[in-house]
């Protein structure tokens, strides 16, 4: 999955390498390089010293053991679960947020096939009504994943198109609506404000609150994705996060920050360009991938 200056990291721990100041020095300054951010760093690399001291480890191997151990803990959900839950009565909401760029509309196409797979009827919402490209982008998703789709012309109201799929939903007997939103940028107040009607209008059609809102990050935008999540955590709330083009050439390290940071769950990773490339997240798997 991930290549790279976790590569690095994995070649750093292995080779019968002795367990010394210059490698904890070293694997520091990798888990940088690799987006991990320096506080977390160093939090990680003191916690696998005094591991290391206290099981009397000597070798490099036996390092690289512990710290995935370390790496699938910190990732581990304490709340939620590993992929979508719908809620009491159909239609369930999914609502998709994100910065433009981040590969948000084709995760939702992703989204959609998997639960189309899995055999439920899923309705997408162009709500990204700022961008014509948008709503056709989203509609060529929906004819691949043999899905229904709303959607209104380029400068509609985000709201009202998000209103009207949920009611159509309700007629078609859809069991999701999935809601693409505007690449809201997070530094935008105007824009974000709009993004909070969009889910007011969601809770006032279905009276309750979205069962998911999922913001989908560019594993290659390193820290500012903390920023990121931090904003549309203020503003709308975040179930779980989609981490998108974790692929051979991201850093991958901003993983750990989210979750540390907000406790946010990892709920899929987008790893290509095809329909199936989206996984649900498992924090083993991914431990093990870091250190290769």
């Amino acid at each position: 999955m991930l290549r790279g200056l976790f590569r690095k990291i994995g070649g750093l721990l292995t080779g019968g390498r002795q367990v010394d100041e210059g490698l904890f020095d070293e694997l520091e300054e990798l888990l940088i390089e690799a987006d991990v951010g320096p506080g977390l760093a160093a939090e990680l690399v003191a916690e696998l010293r005094r591991e290391a001291e206290s099981q009397h480890i000597t070798d490099a191997d036996a390092l690289r053991d512990l710290m995935r151990s370390q790496v699938a803990t910190l990732l581990r959900a304490e709340t939620g679960t590993p992929e979508i839950v719908p809620g009491p009565t159909p239609p369930s909401v999914l609502l998709v947020v994100g910065v433009n760029g981040t590969g948000k509309t084709t995760t939702i196409g992703k989204l959609a096939h998997l639960l189309r797979k899995q055999g439920r009827r899923v309705l997408l919402a162009a709500a990204d009504t700022f961008r014509a490209a948008a709503i056709d982008q989203l509609q060529i998703w929906a004819e691949r994943a043999r899905a229904d789709i709303v959607r209104h012309q380029e400068g509609s109201d985000p709201g009202a198109v998000a209103f009207d799929a949920i009611e159509a939903a309700k007629a078609r007997g859809a069991d999701w609506v999935i809601i693409d939103t505007a690449g809201r940028l997070h530094t935008k107040s105007g824009l974000m404000r709009e993004l909070e009607k969009v889910q007011r209008v969601c809770r006032r059609a279905t009276g309750r609150d979205p069962e998911e809102v999922l913001l989908v990050l560019d594993a290659t935008t390193g820290q500012n994705a903390l920023r990121q999540a931090e904003v549309f955590g203020e503003a709308v709330g975040l179930t779980g996060v989609v981490v998108a083009k974790l692929d051979g050439t991201a850093k991958g390290g901003i993983v750990l920050g989210i979750k540390k940071r907000f406790g946010i769950p990892i709920r899929y990773v987008g790893t290509g360009e095809g329909i199936d490339d989206l996984a649900p997240f498992s924090p083993e798997e991914f431990a093990h991938a870091l250190f290769e």
